[in-house]
């Protein structure tokens, strides 16, 4: 528990009225009139009459004794307020009234009735009842009479119960506060607050057994731990934070609501009317129920292990299998035999029927899909398996025949294009180019991740320190500490990105060995036949889940408006890898360069921020957003239709007016290709941006992303499908899992628990219980299934062409 000293109150105003009294020709102690508990005292006073009332009880062994001070005066001059002083044995509260508070922009609030309770004597150590006393003084400084009522009670249900609700009200001028004992069998106890109306504006407090309690707007904030509250609160609360196992639950009503999104009251001269102050009064309902125990923690993270390293266990027995089929499998003719899920064919002689001498890496021989140019000599082709043997080819190496320069723009003018044609480059630069999206996503990933890490704990450290917790949006109600972290269920259902982003390298490591030695064997199947394998891009994919895990984790240290784009700058990057990744598979050699894809996420990111900054209200950057969004896609598209050929310089304008005039005004020319290869950024989600502005900007830009990655894939099954290829039974079972998993993802991800672009009350009022394990809520659950669907994706992508590993290139269409 944190707090910050405060200057006693009352001791100014205590001197003050001992010397004003002196000079009377009395002190405030002189001659107090007798009180009674549960008596109404009327009577006035001015500078040279005052009053004191002395209450005397009998404090029992054991017990704790609260005694609630109510007060009441009809004058509302603030030149001469009324003065009360509360002396106790070991403490003194003062007020005034009227009772003065400030709001926004100088407000000032104004209370005539004012009821405090005092700080509870602390029980007896001795087996005989104790008497107590307690002295209050009445004054003021004004020259004439100024009208009062007091009354003082004793407090019967001062202690909160476990498990049982208590109900209350509460206003500005009077806050109330209970106390709490933990039970020997309970460690951790979660405080609910409830309320029927969102207003007024409230503050609920945890504050250790300490006088003064801190129970007024100015300066609730001095001590323990806070929440502001609209219509529930909700404060877990752990013994070992409480040296004395117990605390105080201090309830505030702030006189204005602006601080959790209410409107501010129109005033006149800075002072606010008497009806604004009579409406602030809150009925509220407390109870304090027992947290989970550690074995609940035990439990949760068992599960969350166990269950994704299932992942692994499915994977082993999968490959297994495999494994087995091939050893059942008998040596077919030729001497060849086929290893199921690998997408390898060893043979012990090429296939000459159906391969020429001259065929080289991505081409076969002289087909009518190459034009009839035969691309490559038997001495120019790379031995195979060499792909890191040389160190000096980089990427501008790519055309290392001069004939494929004058070839790229005769074959990609090609009407139907097969992958011969577009697969013609050297296989080790090609393979150089792709493993650079790996290096430089770790790059990316270690300076996002480091700087990332040290602000969270810098946030959890302020939270810790100063006990607010409006600072962290999470969902109080299923909020579990562990340490100095505040939800660590939040964090532990990360674990299934890293844990199945690992599996997914460990997957692509195998094919990719596998791979290798059919290379080093110089495999004809694996050197002309199917889809040319290049991992890097899958590396990439792996390593963006794994930081999608990692940075989740950071932003739910402590979720806020100021680190929103952890939890997402790796989603945008897992998109755009899935469509490179679907391209690349049809086009190798023209697919864009990692250092132009990262650009792109950059800027997209970078939008992703300005969006949430300034999108809410400005109506301009929404068209300069729509305008970019618009140019970009027809950007790319255009350079997807004419297959990297079309340059963006200046001159690009005049040519795009040329090819308008001559193919659409001149003569009516259809399309040269019948289907785009990639469906680009669809316009309507502009004009939908522009016209509805949605407040989520970050969710916003994802679901685009989303939204053009299913279009996509589902663009790229279809067209499969057309070409009378097939979907063998692994990935058709990844396509129907991924689906399945993806919808239940969906599901709980928009079961919206809390919400930054809200204040802390009104985000609170999302909040809802635990639904796994008693550990775990409908957010966890979308981390959960979020990482198996985002899994499944990822296995489609890499076995969704198993099919094409025995067909020749040059039969295998381009779309």
């Amino acid at each position: 528990m944190a707090g910050r000293a405060a200057p006693a109150p009352g001791a100014l105003l205590c001197a003050l009225l001992w010397a004003t009294a002196a000079a009377a020709g009395g002190g405030p102690g002189d001659n107090p009139a007798p009180g009674a508990f549960g008596r109404v005292y009327r009577g006035a006073v001015n500078i040279s009459a005052e009053r004191v009332y002395a209450f005397a009880y009998r404090s029992e062994p054991g017990q704790v004794d609260a005694v609630r001070v109510y007060v009441n005066s009809s004058s509302e001059n603030l030149r001469y307020p009324v003065l009360f002083v509360v002396r106790q044995q070991k403490g003194v509260l003062s007020w005034q009234v009227p009772l003065i508070f400030r709001g926004l922009y100088q407000r000032t609030y104004n209370y005539q009735e004012v009821s405090r309770t005092l700080c509870p004597s602390e029980p007896a150590p001795e087996t005989r009842p104790s008497d107590q006393v307690i002295f209050v003084d009445v004054a003021s400084m004004a020259p004439f009479n100024i009208a009062y009522e007091l009354l003082v009670t004793r407090l019967e249900n001062f202690q909160l119960e476990t498990n049982k609700a208590f109900n209350f009200t509460a206003s500005p001028s009077q806050p109330q506060y209970f106390l709490y004992k933990f039970p020997q069998d309970v460690d951790s106890v979660i405080i609910n607050v409830v309320s029927d109306a969102a207003y007024p504006c409230s503050v609920v407090s945890v504050q250790d057994i300490v006088c003064p309690v801190y129970d007024l707007d100015h300066n609730v904030e001095f001590n323990g731990v806070y929440q502001s509250m609209t219509k529930q609160a909700a404060i877990t609360v752990q013994r070992k934070d409480f040296p004395g196992e117990q605390f105080f639950v201090v309830f505030v009503i702030k006189p204005e609501d602006y601080a959790c999104g209410g409107s501010v009251p129109s005033s006149i001269h800075g002072n606010v009317n008497r009806t604004w102050n009579l409406q602030r009064t809150k009925n509220l309902q407390v109870t304090i129920v027992p947290s989970i125990k550690k074995s609940v923690y035990v439990q949760a993270m068992f599960f969350s292990f166990l269950g994704f390293l299932s992942f692994y266990l499915g994977s082993v027995i999968v490959a297994f299998v495999h494994y087995i089929s091939t050893d059942v499998k008998l040596t077919v003719p030729f001497g060849s035999v086929f290893i199921a899920g690998s997408g390898i064919m060893t043979s012990s002689h090429p296939i000459s029927a159906s391969t020429p001498e001259g065929s080289s890496y991505g081409a076969i021989g002289t087909s009518s899909s190459s034009g009839g140019h035969q691309l490559a000599s038997p001495e120019r082709r790379a031995p195979p398996g060499s792909d890191t043997d040389s160190s000096v080819e980089e990427e501008s190496d790519f055309d290392t025949m001069p004939e494929i320069e004058s070839d790229k723009n005769i074959i990609r003018t090609k009407v139907f294009l097969y992958l011969s044609d577009l697969s013609r480059k050297d296989r080790r630069i090609v393979s150089k180019k792709y493993k650079i999206y790996f290096w430089n996503i770790i790059t990316i990933a270690v300076f996002y991740a480091l700087p990332v890490i040290q602000l969270v704990i810098t946030y959890q450290t302020v939270v810790n320190v100063t006990g607010n917790q409006d600072i962290c949006y999470y969902n109080f109600l299923c909020a579990h500490p562990l340490g100095v972290l505040s939800a660590f269920n939040n964090i532990l259902s990360n674990v299934g990105h890293m844990m199945l982003g690992f599996l997914f390298l460990l997957i692509v490591l195998r094919r990719d060995i596998l791979h290798r030695r059919a290379m080093e064997m110089k495999d004809i199947y694996t050197l002309d036949y199917g889809i040319p394998k290049h991992f890097g891009l899958f590396y990439a994919m792996g390593i963006a889940l794994m930081m999608e895990g990692v940075l989740s984790a950071c932003y739910h240290v402590c979720p806020n408006y100021s680190n929103f784009q952890f939890d997402t700058s790796f989603m945008y990057m897992i998109a755009g890898l899935c469509m490179l990744k679907l391209y690349q598979t049809r086009h190798p050699d023209i697919n864009a360069s990692a250092y132009s894809a990262y650009a792109s996420f950059a800027v997209v990111i970078s939008l992703a921020v300005l969006g949430v900054v300034f999108g809410k209200n400005d109506m301009w950057f929404w068209v300069v957003f729509s305008m970019i969004h618009v140019l970009a896609s027809l950007a790319l598209s255009t350079q997807i239709y004419y297959m990297g050929r079309f340059k963006i310089d200046l001159g690009m304008f005049r040519r795009a007016v040329m090819v308008l005039y001559t193919d659409c005004i001149q003569q009516c020319s259809r399309p040269m290709y019948m289907l785009s290869d990639v469906p680009s950024s669809l316009s309507l989600s502009a004009i939908f941006g522009l016209v509805y502005r949605p407040r989520d900007f970050a969710s916003y830009i994802l679901g685009i992303f989303i939204c053009n990655l299913l279009l996509y894939l589902a663009f790229y099954i279809i067209m499969k499908l057309r070409s009378s290829e097939k979907l063998l039974p692994i990935p058709m079972f990844c396509i129907v899992a991924t689906a399945v998993v993806w919808a239940a993802a969906l599901y709980f991800f928009f079961q919206t628990l809390s919400s930054w672009e809200e204040t802390p009350a009104e985000s609170r009022e999302k909040n809802r219980p635990c639904i796994l394990l008693g550990f775990f809520d409908d957010h966890d659950v979308w981390h959960f299934l979020s990482a198996a669907a985002l899994f499944f994706s990822f296995l489609v992508l890499l076995t969704l062409d198993d099919d094409l590993d025995t067909v020749r290139r040059d039969k295998i269409p381009v779309f």
